[in-house]
């Protein structure tokens, strides 16, 4: 009997053994048994989410399935409200408020609209979810640039300053006061000499939120005119910035009417150039266009053109009267 018992066990495990030899060369010849699932359809984006301590963005891979420009944005925005598959992470949208549309501008400018409840989120946390959405939603085929506004009306930071176009390296991966950081820099303008005829440089050092474009930076502060003397603003007061964005070295302004009401004593081509040598002097820009509502089509003091592209004109400038 023990013999016997000994021999079946023998034989069982040959079976064992030549079924196992069996599988492996089954799945030799078929692939998709050694992998064990398919690979995933369309193209991987990075999607940005909170952690649960709302102290940082984190991100992990999505696939969308669109070539489309707003297919992948509307891809991303869901993704963004998805449950994370990590469970230290949670969605960045559509718990605590909700994207109401969306559109593209010309230059690559993603207007992205959101609703009243996300002026209820904290500081941090909604500099932590403006990061994961910029930085999710430039990825999307010719995204440069992302515009919040909030029920329609311009977002605005912690402090009240208006926030402009921004861009995914604007956001630092740390802590939300970090991502909000204000740095120094020194902004080379334009503004008119006292006969108005001319152009005056002056450099001034400027502390700025880190998170509004330099191309924004500049514009607002040639709106805002000279705090010295010797030299005088060019641009009414009450004109409102709409977008500045660039591209391909083109950076687009785009102004309200009252661009248009010229309350100085200053010709055309010195405010024309006062706004066009401003731009240029930053190192990402070559040439200007202006607009007014978005409109070119104008003709600006019956002299200029809107629809031209404008390059630094340094005959204006008068030498000897910059002011530091």
């Amino acid at each position: 009997m023990k013999d016997t018992s000994n021999r079946k066990k023998d034989a069982s495990n040959k079976k064992s053994a030549w079924a196992a030899s069996m599988l492996l060369l089954f799945c030799l010849v078929l692939p998709a048994c050694s992998t064990g699932a398919a690979e995933p359809e369309g193209t991987a984006f990075d999607i940005y989410y909170l952690n649960r301590e709302e102290t940082k963005i984190a991100k992990e891979v999505h696939y969308i399935d669109s070539g489309e420009q707003s297919g992948q944005i509307a891809g991303l925005l869901e993704a963004m409200e998805a449950v994370p598959e990590d469970v230290s992470l949670k969605s960045s949208v559509g718990n605590s408020f909700q994207v109401t549309g969306f559109r593209v501008e010309e230059g690559g400018q993603l207007d992205l609209d959101v609703d009243e409840s996300y002026r209820k989120l904290a500081p941090t946390t909604e500099v932590l979810v403006r990061a994961a959405l910029v930085r999710t939603l430039s990825q999307a085929e010719g995204i440069n640039h992302v515009l919040m506004t909030v029920g329609g009306q311009p977002l605005a930071d912690s402090t009240g300053t208006a926030i402009g176009p921004m861009i995914a390296d604007a956001f630092i991966d740390n802590a939300g006061k970090e991502i909000n950081s204000y740095e120094m820099v020194k902004l080379k303008l334009f503004f008119a000499n006292e006969a108005g005829d001319g152009l005056v440089e002056i450099v001034k050092p400027v502390e700025y939120n880190s998170n509004i474009s330099m191309e924004k930076l500049v514009v607002e502060y040639l709106v805002k005119g000279p705090d010295i003397d010797g030299v005088y603003p060019v641009i009414n007061p009450g004109t409102k910035i709409l977008s500045v964005t660039v591209k391909d070295g083109i950076c687009y302004v785009n102004f309200d009417e009252n661009f248009m009401t010229q309350l100085y004593n200053v010709t055309a081509d010195v405010v024309i150039y006062s706004i066009a040598n401003s731009l240029v002097e930053l190192p990402n820009v070559n040439k200007v266009q202006i607009a007014v509502n978005g409109k070119t089509d104008i003709v600006y003091r019956e002299t200029f053109n809107l629809s031209n592209l404008y390059e630094r004109n340094l005959d204006l400038v008068k030498t000897g009267e910059n002011v530091e």
